[in-house]
């Protein structure tokens, strides 16, 4: 029995792309392919210029918005550090951390291990769970035993919940765990990181600190000019970078944005068959992109809280007003809620699930004054486009 496709059917990958792998998010790619980053890439070289020679790195604290270049520019450095470092004679091995996943001491400590396992003794039996951070150490020093240096960069550090992987990496040399100089990259999107930090800490790492400024229009369409040929040629018109560019300025230079925005155009166009990318994709898939990050960004709530979000969403979408009390949302929230079967959370309750969205910039709260006869009360005000929100959050239900 056929089921009337061939495989060339069946398969098929579209005339649209030629190297999808430029548009990942997480793709490293050449030197030539980094825009308006020479000045930081050389920080960091500076920072892994003496474990090249078998020396210690020197730790390095790096700070920049979202899709600034920092972990692009941080694992490329670090790939080219471990070839010179082959050539001077020098064992140099790094790992690539993103905290937003392993968020405790334990998981960091186990993808270090795991990774360095993986490439000096694929065989090592190492448990993938039921022990604790000690023990994924007591491995890890031992796979680095003839080991010069041991990189590591982990992203997004402000996720963990404490700092104790820093500290344990900080005095490793110190404390005879290890012979291998050991170098940390930390990567932050908040500043007010290092002040988190406990003293013993900041000055066992004796960091540099190194901030990346977001992308201008320019630099951006330069870095989407240089993964043009994940493209098959002549499929993209000549106004769709410019404008995937102009949008993602918008969004403070975020290059990753730039980035998922073409991917998302050119997927449209090879879902709809159409023979060219054009700006109508662009702008689809801006929408499409915004959706899906909403979507991350409240994966993890709890379904008041969407039903929260929405309720505010359908206040800003329906009003010529931007900011609503408490007790606005609360009403419209309530009736939401019962609409869904659920008993509905109390008025404080939700007050503080507000600001909670608000710590997350999700939306702003903020006090103000109702005049003698209201008093001082909290408004709320959505970051997000209300079109988004509400569309993320109608397909999360249904996908529920």
């Amino acid at each position: 029995m056929t089921d009337g496709f061939s495989d060339t059917d069946l398969f098929s990958t579209g005339d649209i792309f030629a190297r999808r792998e430029l548009l990942r998010v997480g793709h490293v790619p050449e030197r030539d392919r980094i825009v308006g980053r020479d000045d930081e890439m050389r920080k960091v070289g500076a920072a892994l210029g003496p474990a090249t020679q078998g020396g210690p790195p020197r730790n390095l604290i790096i700070f920049g918005k979202t899709g600034t270049g920092k972990s692009l520019v941080s694992r490329h450095i670090c790939r080219r550090a471990r070839k010179h470092s082959r050539e001077n004679g020098v064992d140099l091995r790094h790992v690539y951390v993103d905290c937003s996943d392993a968020d405790t001491e334990t998981r960091v400590a186990r993808e270090m291990v795991l990774q360095v396992r993986d490439e000096l003794s694929p065989s090592m039996e190492i448990p993938a769970q039921g022990i604790g951070a000690s023990e994924y150490y007591r491995y890890l020093w031992m796979l680095l035993e003839d080991v010069d240096v041991f990189a590591v960069i982990l992203d997004e550090i402000d996720k963990l919940s404490d700092d104790d992987i820093l500290m344990q990496l900080s005095r490793a040399e110190e404390s005879g765990k290890t012979d291998a100089y050991i170098g940390v990259i930390s990567i932050s999107n908040k500043i007010e990181y290092r002040e988190q930090l406990n003293e013993r800490v900041n000055s066992s790492l004796q960091d540099r600190e190194l901030t990346f400024h977001p992308y201008d229009a320019n630099q951006l369409e330069e870095i989407l000019q240089n993964r043009r040929d994940a493209f098959l040629e002549g499929v993209l018109q000549d106004d769709v970078i410019p404008k995937t560019a102009a949008l993602a300025a918008r969004e403070h230079g975020d290059a990753r944005k730039a980035v998922d925005i073409l991917f998302e155009a050119g997927s449209l166009a090879e879902e709809r068959t159409d023979s060219k990318v054009t700006t109508q994709h662009v702008d689809d898939a801006q929408q499409r992109t915004e959706v899906k990050r909403f979507q991350d960004l409240v994966s993890g709530s709890t379904p008041h809280v969407k039903y929260i979000l929405r309720a505010l969403a359908l206040l800003t979408h329906d009003s010529d007003d931007v900011q609503f009390s408490t007790s606005e949302i609360h009403q419209l929230y309530e009736r939401l809620a019962e609409q869904e079967g659920s008993e509905p959370l109390s008025h404080d309750r939700v007050y503080r699930l507000l600001k909670e969205q608000s710590f997350l910039g999700i939306t702003e709260s903020y006090h103000t004054g109702g005049g003698a006869s209201k008093g001082a009360f909290l408004q709320h005000r959505l970051m997000k486009d209300p079109e988004i929100v509400i569309e993320a959050l109608d397909t999360g239900i249904e996908d529920e």
